[in-house]
This record gives C-alpha cells, structure tokens and sequence, in this order.
C-alpha cells in the first residue's frame, strides 16, 4: 500500500502562500471540478472548485498544497488549476513513523481548531507489505503496541476517524504474509481496535481490502479475528480504482455478513475505474489514464457507506513503476493526470 507516511515538518514553519491559495475564491462552484478544456486551456467562465465542505480536515501543507503554491507562483494557471482539484480536498494522514505522538497530536490539533474531524491511516504493522515497495513496519509486536498506544495518546478526545493498517488482512487471507505471523497480526489489529476505541471520539475502519479481490465470504472471519465487532466498521478501496458503484455493492455484501457494520470508501483516484490493459499484477501500480472520484462527503445517500474519503493521497507514487518515484513520494505529472482526466 503506497501512502505518504514519513514524518513531515512541523506546519507552523510552512509558507502562508499555501494557505492563501487554498482559501482563495471559496465562495463559488457549480458543484463539481471545472474540466480541462480540450485546447488545454483553463476554460473561461468557470469557477474553480470550493474548498472542501467534508466533515475531515482539510491540511493546507499537503504535498499538492505546495504544488499549487509553486505553479502560480511560477504563473502556469492551467497546472495550477489541475492542482488546485487535489489541494482543496481533505486527504489522509499517513502515519508510520517510530515516534507518532506528537506527529498526531499535531495534526489532530490543527484539525480540531478548524472545528473538523482528522483522517489518520495507520500503516505500521510488522511485516508490512510483505517486502514489497511499502515493507517496514514496526520491528515487533510489543513496539507495535507501545506504537498505537502512542497513537492514542496523541489523537486524546480530539474527533478522529482512523483507517486501520491497509493490506493487513490482505496479505493474510492471499497468503503473501507468512502463516507464521499470522496468529500475531489478528491480535494485534484487535488490540489495536480496543485500544483506539478507548478515545471517545474516534472511530475505526478496519481496511478490508477491494471489490476487485476475493469475496465478502473470504473476509468474513477475518475481520472478524481481527475485531472488527469493536470497531465503527471497515474501510473498501484503499489505494485501489475499483468503482464507487463496486465498492459500495461489495461494502453492503460485506456488512451483511459483519453485524451490518458500516465502511468508508476509498474514492481518491477510481473516477475511471482500474485499468484493464496492462499485465493484471501490476495494474495496481500507477496506472495510466486514471482519475479522481467522487469528492470526500459524508452525503453519500445513505445505507451502510458513512462516507467517500481520500485515503490514498491523489498525486503520491504506487511505487517505481511505470517511471515512477518511490512509494509514497509525490509525483506531480501523475497528479496532474489524474486531475486533467476527471470529468
């Protein structure tokens, strides 16, 4: 799974231009992104998007933040106007360093004063990604815990929702993590659950994989295992360009079978839906022609689908595919991909 999960500077040091340009213009929009026009040419007329009406946070320092600030700073308007479709947009905070308290007591202050809830994706689990872009992880099972007590501590009685460990239960049920770690890895996820749920305000999404992998049947007893019943419910999609449409039937079929738990939806870059024409073990990996979806809301009509998120932070590499940089780092040409194609 390929977030941006290294530590960032502390945010009251960063340039009051970025912050300027994302609340710049927020008093108009048509209700959705202003497309590119097809001589490449901003289209005239047209306002841009408004800042974000989600629940979550909006992080005005984000990478795409700077990207902004940078293109007009240097006077491209067209790039700037791409960009500006990302930056506006609460995404999540990926968090995987060894000493998160303050990173996350940080970022939840910041949400809580801007009267908005944070979005944290925890992705430390030892054996993380089975060795592949994103390994690392805790060394341990006691230093993880030690790990999401920090957590904990850092988030407080701030309000909070948490996307727990992506791929975990994945690599499980696939068998790409060795059966040796398995018994652990349910254990901790669970306490990790248990431990997150004793902040009042905060609510867990267990990561429970996407509609394009297995089935509702195959993940059943392992969310179960890995205490789903004590968390807020699960989360679909993360990282991956599965529909709004698929994820939702593949959410419900889900949460039938999990005590009608609810979940979230990962709706960062399936405004395309995946990509079909490469080699099928890779097209999770920066694929070309992709966009963003549906924006982050809470207003999803209803059901068992609390909300549509940006897990995956738009515009942050897959990994070194297809000419790109490491997981997690920004990509600024595959940013502006994704934001020329959305609709």
């Amino acid at each position: 799974m390929y977030g941006s999960w290294k530590r960032r500077a502390m945010r009251a040091g960063a340039p009051g231009v970025v912050l300027a340009l994302l609340t710049a213009g927020c008093g108009a929009s048509d209700g959705g992104p202003a497309p590119a026009a097809s001589d490449g040419q901003v289209p005239s007329g047209r306002a841009q998007p408004a800042t974000s009406t989600s629940s979550f946070w909006v992080d005005p320092h984000t990478n795409a933040a700077r990207q902004l600030a940078a293109y007009t700073s240097a006077g491209d308007s067209r790039n700037a106007a791409l960009i500006r479709k990302i930056a506006e947009q609460p995404v999540g905070e990926w968090i995987g360093g060894p000493s998160p308290e303050a990173t996350v007591r940080d970022y939840t202050e910041s949400a809580a004063r801007s009267g908005r809830r944070a979005l944290l994706v925890l992705y430390n689990i030892p054996h993380r990604d089975c060795g592949q872009f994103s390994r690392g992880g805790a060394p341990d099972a006691d230093a993880y815990r030690g790990w999401v007590d920090q957590v904990a501590r850092g988030i407080g009685e701030r309000p909070t929702a948490v996307v727990l460990e992506p791929d975990a239960i994945l690599h499980l049920v696939d068998g790409c993590t060795p059966q040796e770690f398995h018994e652990s890895r349910y254990a901790l996820l669970k306490g990790a659950v248990e431990r997150l749920k004793r902040q009042s305000t905060t609510k867990v999404y267990v990561d429970a994989g996407n509609a394009g992998w297995r089935s509702p049947e195959a993940l059943d007893e392992p969310l179960r295992r890995a205490g789903i019943q004590s968390a807020d419910g699960f989360a679909v999609n993360v990282s991956n360009f599965q529909t709004t449409r698929a994820s939702r039937e593949f959410g419900q079929r889900l949460s039938a079978k999990v005590g009608g738990k609810h979940f979230v939806i990962d709706t960062s870059r399936n405004g395309n839906g995946p990509y079909t024409d490469g080699d099928p073990a890779e097209n999770w990996c920066n694929p070309p022609g992709r966009a963003l979806g549906e924006r982050p809301t809470t207003d999803t009509g209803g059901g068992a689908v609390d909300a549509y998120v940006w897990v995956k932070r738009p515009g942050e590499s897959d990994g070194p595919c297809r000419g790109g940089p490491p997981a997690g780092a920004w990509w600024p040409e595959y940013a502006l991909g994704l934001a020329g194609n959305t609709r």
